[in-house]
């Protein structure tokens, strides 16, 4: 089941997703050379649209494709068997509880620790829901946690502008668009308190935010 999974999301970036991306809607990339090109990673990114996930997942090469796994709201993208199948095989999405209680606080993280000991990648979208692009929403601490975790594993923050307005939040219609996409180094755990690195993210995604408005205006 897992190859064919495999085949299925490489099928469907390699002939759909990506050529609708590049030949429709278009985007513009800074410190590619950031981006990883093997496992395991994570990405972190700010979330304004569905559009997100598939615009990250096409940069990367369709033999690696497979080995791309966002974290997604199980709540939202498993609740039901047809929308669990899709997002599982097509996406290869990891389903995570939003609401931490105590009895599944201690394993919340666990379909991304295997998918790291497995040398793989993960999109993480510490954000927790959709926001704007003039309003980056706090990052909850849940990537800090993972970091601590994992302090081999690069973290490498990725900051995107545009995507709001191929989907805005709550639309099914989208709009041709061209993208900015600004990947910055990679970071790992420094042996600060969650809450500071979580920050450290965050402020390196608001860094590159302000440079694209720097450069817009040029």
């Amino acid at each position: 089941m897992r190859s064919f999974s495999a085949f299925l999301r490489k099928f469907l970036f390699a002939f759909i997703v990506k050529p609708f991306i590049y030949i429709v809607l278009g985007y513009n990339v800074e410190g590619y050379e950031y981006f990883p090109q093997k496992g395991p990673a994570i990405l972190v990114a700010n979330h304004n649209s569905h559009v997100d996930t598939l615009l990250l997942m096409s940069l990367f090469s369709n033999s690696l494709i497979s080995k791309v796994h966002p974290a997604a709201a199980a709540d939202y993208f498993c609740n039901g068997k047809i929308k669990s199948f899709i997002f599982k095989n097509l996406m290869g999405i990891i389903p995570l509880t939003r609401k931490v209680t105590r009895e599944n606080k201690d394993n919340i993280f666990s379909g991304i620790y295997e998918t790291l000991s497995k040398g793989e990648i993960i999109i993480l979208y510490p954000e927790g829901t959709r926001g704007n692009d003039e309003n980056i929403q706090n990052f909850k601490q849940g990537i800090a946690h993972i970091a601590k975790d994992n302090p081999n594993v690069p973290i490498i923050p990725v900051y995107m502008s545009g995507t709001e307005k191929i989907l805005p939040k709550l639309e099914l219609i989208l709009v041709p668009f061209i993208s900015d996409i600004y990947i910055s180094e990679p970071m790992f755990w420094d042996n600060s308190t969650t809450k500071d690195f979580t920050q450290k993210i965050q402020e390196k995604i608001i860094a590159m935010k302000e440079i694209h408005k720097k450069n817009e205006l040029l």
